[in-house]
């Protein structure tokens, strides 16, 4: 069912103060045909903090860098792109809808002071978006309400994946929404914020032992998303079902159809605040994600590509360190290869324009030596 209620800006309140969680989808239209980045999140991402900071700079950092999880998540935008193209096609004043979820108190009056004086459109680079309106997108909510709602759960759930959805794991993605992986994503959201928090190895052992997967319809995408690297993710739709022998363990049933009704709110897996993981509850695969435009998945490609590169360069450094240098390094070539300028490089990228610079020079030289 459709919960989308359109909040009127001139209102005193939005939610009640002890509101813990809040989704928003704003309406934005074009005002006029445009192509979007490869990298647009990015730009959403920045604005969003932007506009935080102007008023309360100690929260926008507290949301840029302050916390092991992020205390908010945001989404791509969702809308009629011109089919058949090789990038992303804006049309002028079709409608695009975009999610911003808050997380904890803080955020959710952040946001409520932000909204009384929300500016009129969006830019990003050189594209203006006209906000048309913001809604409701969920009930705002509190983490007691979803545990009370989590006890009075039963029978299986499923989830889609509108944006990739991808979780990190030994090094690598896993582009697979296999339960353990996808209830620790919200689990921890709901340790870190809530004040009730679980036993995580205790209830992460009950959600691999009795959790089980009844039905699917996947594909996988590979993305360049954040500011460097690219991502293997999954859309479509699953559904989770509990083993009869589990549902004994009533306080870990409660917290499992509880960290069901949280995955709309906090979104699944990581690079949450940059558009990947968009989360709805219920079977949606006919709402699932357009197929990746040409442009994006060719930049993810050759980021992957120019990573290795330069990882056969640093074979005797090794670890973290080399694979960062490298990714950085991918990632501003790449996108210089497809007409970046520097400066918007090291702007999203959030290095010195300097820094950029030398990177460049040295990717394009250790390029120039293996030829």
């Amino acid at each position: 069912p459709k919960t989308d209620t359109t909040l009127n800006l001139s209102a005193k309140t939005y939610w009640p103060k002890n509101t813990d969680l809040v989704s928003l989808e704003f309406v934005l239209k074009p005002v006029a045909n445009s192509d979007l980045y490869a990298q647009y999140t990015i730009g959403l991402h920045a604005w969003f903090l932007h506009q935080i900071r102007d008023i309360d700079p100690e929260l926008s950092a507290y949301m840029h860098d302050g916390e092991s999880e992020k205390p908010f998540s945001l989404t791509g935008l969702d809308g009629q792109f011109i089919p058949q193209s090789q990038t992303l096609q804006l049309q002028r004043n079709k409608p695009y809808r975009w999610r911003i979820n808050a997380l904890c108190k803080p955020v959710t009056q952040g946001v409520a002071a932000w909204l009384r004086q929300l500016p009129n459109e969006i830019i990003l680079k050189n594209t203006p978006l006209t906000i048309e309106s913001v809604n409701l997108a969920q009930p705002p909510t509190t983490y007691a309400k979803l545990l009370t709602q989590g006890q009075a759960g039963e029978g299986s759930v499923s989830l889609s994946f509108k944006s990739p959805t991808s979780f990190r794991r030994k090094g690598h993605h896993l582009p697979l929404p296999w339960p353990p992986n996808v209830f620790h994503s919200y689990l921890r959201r709901w340790n870190h914020f809530s004040n009730q928090p679980v036993d995580q190895d205790d209830f992460l052992d009950w959600v691999d032992t009795y959790v089980i997967i009844t039905q699917h319809q996947l594909s996988t995408h590979k993305v360049a998303v954040g500011k460097k690297g690219s991502v293997t993710g999954f859309t479509g739709a699953v559904t989770y079902a509990i083993d009869r022998r589990g549902l004994t363990e009533k306080p870990f049933v409660a917290m499992f159809y509880a960290l069901t009704q949280l995955a709309p709110y906090c979104s699944t897996g990581h690079k949450t605040t940059f558009g990947l993981g968009e989360t709805h509850l219920g079977w949606h695969t006919a709402q699932a994600a357009p197929p990746v435009p040409t442009q994006q998945r060719l930049l993810a490609e050759r980021m992957d590509e120019l990573t290795e590169i330069f990882l056969s360069t640093k074979k005797r450094q090794g670890g973290r360190r080399a694979i960062d240098t490298a990714e950085t390094w991918a990632t501003i070539v790449a996108r210089r290869e497809q007409g970046d300028s520097l400066q918007e490089i090291a702007d999203d990228m959030e290095l010195a324009y300097e820094t950029t610079k030398t990177y460049s020079k040295l990717a394009r030289r250790a390029m120039r030596e293996l030829d």
